[in-house]
């Protein structure tokens, strides 16, 4: 299968996984080394490296290589993200960030205004931002413009696992960005990833619907089988959709019956 790229590195699995909400951290690890994730997601105002289970999580990502991609969740105003931004550069040594700035409690949407406003701010810094979005077309053109090294547009509500609720907009996003598109949150099962992957996305993001499947290590090699079965499908290219019958054999040169 193809390999895709965030700025200058290149990765294998077009699968992305978090660290939060797992039953227990060695549950965590099982779950992450199954997805077969290489970027792996941690809420840096969520983290208090002080903490023994941040430590845990920590060590292990360091331990696997894998890739760490801090985010900046929980963020309502442009001003905490650019910080929250900043200090996880300080205190993880990368300039990789995934951009959350919420505008409602309640639906955890994205405010469109402050995640533009910091995107450029952060892109101005030096981050390579990979912003998390509405399903918007216009918005996810903006943040290219801006010099995002993706766009993330959401499938559905963080944690409500509704699924790809338009996959029109996301086909638009596709064909339309220069970036790497990655659907982030809304995910619920298997289905979802491959359905998904299938619209032309480069990769998936996601956390519940992994760390809080009753088998969250089963759940994850679900997630993985189904991004790439979805990948490769996009790139094998379905057949169009017809409404009526297409004989799958050729009804020329057929034997005689004799009748």
């Amino acid at each position: 299968m193809s390999k895709w790229k965030i700025a200058d590195k290149e990765f294998t699995s077009r699968l992305l996984v978090g660290t939060a909400k797992y039953p227990t951290p060695e549950i965590m690890a099982a779950a992450i080394n199954a997805s077969g994730a290489e970027i792996v997601t941690v809420a840096i105002r969520r983290m208090d490296p002080a903490k023994p289970e941040f430590s845990y999580v920590y060590e292990y990502i360091k331990e696997k290589k894998l890739t760490i991609l801090p985010n900046t969740a929980a963020c309502y105003t442009a001003k905490d993200a650019v910080l929250t931004a900043q200090l996880g550069r300080e205190a993880l040594e990368t300039n990789l960030v995934k951009l959350e700035v919420i505008g409602d409690e309640k639906t955890l949407f994205p405010d469109n205004e402050e995640l533009l406003k910091a995107a450029k701010e952060l892109v101005n810094d030096g981050f390579i931002v990979m912003p998390y979005c509405i399903d918007d077309p216009i918005v996810c053109r903006k943040l290219e413009d801006l010099g995002c090294a993706a766009v993330m547009p959401l499938a559905a509500p963080i944690g409500s696992g509704l699924g790809i609720r338009n996959p029109y907009n996301i086909r638009i996003i596709v064909e339309h960005a220069k970036v790497p598109v990655l659907v982030d949150a809304g995910v619920g099962t298997a289905s979802d990833a491959a359905f998904a992957m299938e619209l032309g996305v480069q990769a998936l993001l996601m956390q519940t619907a992994i760390a809080q499947a009753k088998d969250p290590v089963k759940m994850a090699i679900a997630m993985r089988l189904a991004t790439d079965g979805g990948r490769l499908a996009f790139e094998a290219g379905r057949i169009p959709k017809k409404l009526y019958a297409t004989a799958s054999s050729p009804l020329t040169d057929l034997i005689s019956t004799g009748e």
